[in-house]
């Protein structure tokens, strides 16, 4: 998790400072059936109830144990001008005319929009729906991961819990997917692997997760850490071995990769090492891990995430390097803390590298803010880009929701015919309002099968 590191190339970072300026704000799909009716004009930030005629109505299907199949009735893909019916045939949407018998739901001209992917979070640490939590100074991520500890024995609820309620709470703001961080220390055994892990299990007809295990108090200078990062790994617990500043941190840049790398390439995981430090320092470490990816032929496999010392490099440094992760098939992602750390993302898609987006930590020991809510941080992501056009929203949005699919290995839910039946329905006239104004969701669809409606899970 962001903060600065107890060595001087991260020195004056902390989450506190990178949020402060963010905490301050709060085309047209597929060839589908036109349904002929005008969507009435919604405005996306009424909080007034709907009548009744306005609510979003179902009716069953009668098909008779065949094909699963709905037909979301006046739904406006992407805030299309003219709503359109998007029809859902075993959890895919489809080109052809819908089953007889099939489910109608009449969405009334919201906007359907693909749900999103949160690349990077943290939902084994939160105090999300806890007592209101009283946070002590920090300001070097040894003093954070103390009062990590601290919280994790002072929460009364257990951790599985927590998480299953943050996670679920993801789903119901959008969310289809996630790469979730958890803590693998002495301090907390497999507690937080096995708690997420159960979460996932509990979630798993709304929510695709993947687990990393992350060595948040450094694989090196804590003993113990790197035989509880291979026992999850051995273990088929995790889908990937985490990482944390093998200079600035764990001050053992050879070793420390030796271990996460050596358990990547054991037993077939994933890599996905967190990078806070900056400029030379960090440049020195990323080298090594691209060297790493291609020695053991890892293309593919590994993710750095927030990767601090790429924002501000001279455009032919730049160039060189996203080449050379492009070659490697290293992806990022950035949590977009402020306008000069976030990721250059449209130059590193230019060179083919994938960049997802993430929520980070939410109301946890290093900070009171984050809510898992993927559409505010597009929002946020458009914050600190000083988005203004419309394409430039637009483009939030989509880091959002393609790039963390991309980066997941998930197929775009692009509400094309063949795509994922994953989308969520809102109130506005179009992308880049829904964006700035980040409406309430109405209902967020997986698989064709409601998961939420008003924000609140349904059938779980």
């Amino acid at each position: 998790m962001p903060a600065e590191s107890t060595a001087s190339p991260t020195a004056g970072l902390s989450r506190r400072s990178m949020l402060a300026g963010a905490a301050a704000v709060a085309g047209s799909a597929a060839a589908l059936t036109a349904s002929g009716a005008e969507a009435a004009p919604l405005s996306a930030g009424t909080a007034a109830a709907p009548s009744a005629a306005d609510r979003i109505t179902e009716q069953p299907d009668r098909t008779g144990g065949h094909a699963r199949a709905t037909v979301f009735k006046n739904v406006r893909p992407y805030g299309a001008k003219h709503p359109v019916d998007l029809t859902v045939v075993d959890g895919v949407v489809s080109g052809d005319p819908a089953p007889r018998g099939a489910k109608v739901v009449d969405c009334k001209g919201r906007i359907a929009l693909p749900t999103l992917v949160d690349a990077h979070i943290h939902p084994d640490k939160t105090a999300w729906g806890e007592p209101w939590v009283t946070r002590n100074p920090a300001s070097s991520i040894a003093e954070y991961t103390e009062e990590d500890v601290k919280l994790y024995h002072a929460l009364r609820t257990p951790l599985k819990k927590r998480a299953e309620r943050l996670m679920g709470h993801a789903v119901a703001q959008g969310t289809r997917a996630m790469r979730a961080h958890v803590d693998v220390a002495p301090a907390y055994d497999l507690v937080g692997v096995e708690g997420v892990g159960s979460a996932r299990r509990a979630l798993r007809h709304a929510l695709d997760v993947e687990i990393v295990a992350f060595p948040q108090h450094g694989v090196i200078r804590t003993p113990g850490t790197k035989e509880l990062l291979e026992e999850a790994a051995r273990t088929g617990a995790i889908d990937r071995v985490g990482g944390i500043d093998p200079i600035g941190f764990d001050e053992a840049l050879e070793e420390h990769l030796d271990v996460v790398f050596g358990i990547a390439d054991r037993h077939g995981v994933g890599v996905d090492i967190h990078l806070h430090e900056r400029a030379a320092t960090g440049m020195e470490s990323l080298r090594a891990i691209i060297a790493r990816t291609r020695a053991l032929s890892l293309q593919g496999k590994v993710t750095v995430s927030h990767v601090f010392c790429v924002p501000g490099l001279p455009e032919r440094e730049l160039n060189r390097l996203a080449a050379d992760l492009a070659d490697a098939g290293i992806s990022l992602t950035t949590v977009a803390p402020s306008s000069d750390l976030v990721l250059p993302i449209d130059r590193l898609r230019e060179h083919g590298v994938e960049v997802g987006l993430g929520s980070d930590g939410v109301r946890d020991s290093w900070s009171p803010f984050g809510n898992a809510d993927m559409l505010h941080r597009s929002h946020l992501l458009a914050w600190v880009r000083d988005a203004r056009l419309d394409e430039e929203l637009e483009a939030a949005f989509r880091a959002g929701a393609d790039g963390g699919a991309r980066l997941l290995g998930l197929p775009e839910a692009d509400l094309k015919p063949g795509s994922p039946a994953d989308f969520l329905l809102v109130r506005g006239e179009c992308l880049p309002q829904v964006v700035v104004d980040l409406p309430r969701r109405e209902m967020v669809v997986r698989g064709g099968r409601i998961v939420a409606r008003d924000g609140e899970l349904v059938g779980h």
